[in-house]
């Protein structure tokens, strides 16, 4: 199934290896509905993980968050755009000589370049209207143009702010793809703990089940002569006891279902079930490739590296910004006044050469992004290090849990079985009732523990996923942002 996520909703498309989008329609209306003690609402896998990317409030809250992060982009980059001003004045006045009004208009424009240039275009228009005075007009226009030639010239410098932007970006979209996934990560593990919550409860009622045959056959035998009365005792204490594990495994349950009923963002009331199957099947993965692809794709290794790029950037500018500040600057400009319609013109060229004397500030600039590059360059040795680790481990944990769940599928095939004897054994009187429950309690703990291995081999895979930053892929989850 693949799923296109916007910040206005999310949007599936149907595949072959997951559940129609028709079916994640037939999960969310009937939650809304339901009440305690309904018809339980089957919910498989791929229908919990839409249900989350669609109505998950951390997802809807980070791509609000988009939003203005975005504008942020555009803002930077709207720097670089011409730039457009209209200033207007009307003014009225009186004293002892005369009575006048005056009337101004200035627009202008600027443009900054990426290479540090400023432009500046502006008009001004002036009328004055006085009693005795009369009427005065005047219209000029000023072009100047200022180039850098030694700090804040060149690109790479003067463009810095709009490419840090552009990385603050990348940090966010990673950030974004991140959380997205850590919501599916949650979802595929709350979801697996009601799966082991059902199956749990399954194992207590079959337990349950069992000990109250053994009651019956215990009557049978005490009727026949062949088993004393009082040892009926032990294994009506067994069915009071699996009676209590019952209860237990009931109140997880449903401790289970409120908290995938909270992430999914359904009415808590929502009887949710889970209908995954638990076949699961052997997960072969090389090491070395492992790690490339984490180096490839985890979000959070490279939001360091893009850190990382923004501290060489900051040190850059830090290091241009100990130059004196020399400028080219150049200009004309025009003015026209009436009566007369005289008309003057100017035009001019200079260079500024501005040299701070004692000026603390800039050296304290640099010398913190000198460390904050050192202190980038060991966090990124570090990260390198973790990430290799975490790959590691994981792949390292997916074998040893295969092996551990063939292991727990032999274990509770033999317990399956002594058991099975144990009880025929007692049939015929050649067995007691405490053989029998101490049989009992060993395959409990086999399903259980078979149960366990089986979850937490799917887990493995999940986690490996997490680590190599492939959640989004494995579920063809794309983030249209």
């Amino acid at each position: 199934m693949a799923w296109a996520l916007t910040v206005a909703g999310l949007a599936m498309a149907d595949n072959a290896q997951h559940r129609s989008h028709a079916t994640v329609q037939r999960v969310a209306p009937v939650s809304a509905r339901s009440v305690p003690g309904g018809e339980p609402v089957a919910l498989e896998l791929g229908d919990a993980v839409a249900l989350a990317l669609r109505d998950n409030r951390a997802i809807r809250s980070a791509y609000l968050e988009r939003i203005a992060q975005k504008f942020d982009l555009r803002v930077a980059r709207d720097a670089f755009a011409p730039q457009l001003a209209l200033k207007g004045r009307y003014l009225a006045n009186r004293n002892h000589a005369d009575r006048y009004r005056q009337g101004q208009l200035s627009p202008s424009a600027s443009l900054l370049t990426p290479y540090g240039t400023r432009l500046s275009l502006d008009w001004a228009y002036a009328h004055t209207r006085a009693n005795g005075a009369g009427r005065r007009y005047s219209d000029g226009a000023n072009l100047a143009i200022i180039q850098p030639l030694l700090r804040g010239a060149g690109r790479g410098i003067a463009d810095a702010p709009l490419r840090q932007a552009q990385l603050s970006e990348q940090l966010n979209r990673l950030a974004l793809k991140d959380n997205v996934a850590q919501v599916i990560t949650r979802t595929i593990n709350l979801y697996r703990n009601l799966l082991r919550a059902q199956e749990q409860l399954r194992i207590a009622d079959d337990g349950l089940r069992r000990a109250r045959q053994l009651v019956d056959v215990n009557r049978a035998l005490i009727a026949a002569g062949r088993m004393a009365a009082f040892d009926i005792v032990q294994a009506e204490a067994e069915v009071a006891s699996q009676e209590l594990a019952r209860e237990g495994s009931r109140n997880q349950l449903q401790q289970s279902r409120l908290a995938l009923a909270q992430l999914l963002a359904l009415d808590l009331s929502t009887p949710l079930k889970a209908v995954e199957s638990l076949h699961v099947a052997q997960l072969q993965i090389d090491a070395d490739q492992a790690l490339t692809q984490a180096q490839a794709l985890q979000p959070a290794y490279l939001m360091q590296l893009v850190a990382g790029e923004q501290a060489a950037l900051e040190l850059r500018v830090a290091q241009n910004a100990q130059w004196w500040d020399l400028s080219l600057v150049g200009g004309a400009s025009q003015l026209r006044e009436r009566p007369g319609n005289a008309l003057a013109w100017e035009h001019y060229v200079a260079v500024e050469l501005e040299i701070p004397i004692g000026d603390l500030s800039r050296r304290q600039t640099l010398l913190r992004a000198q460390v904050g590059m050192e202190q980038q360059r060991l966090s990124q040795a570090e990260s390198r290090q973790q990430l290799q680790r975490e790959v590691t481990s994981a792949v390292w944990d997916i074998q040893v849990r295969w092996r551990q769940l063939q292991i727990a599928e032999r274990a509770q095939g033999l317990s399956q079985r002594k058991l099975a004897i144990e009880r025929e054994k007692l049939a015929t009187g050649r067995s007691s009732n405490f053989q029998v429950l101490s049989f009992e309690s060993d395959l409990r703990y086999a399903q259980s523990a078979l149960l366990d291995a089986t979850l937490d081999y799917l887990e493995a895979q999940v986690m490996l996923d997490q680590v190599l930053g492939a959640t989004l892929e494995r579920w063809q989850v794309a983030l249209n942002d």
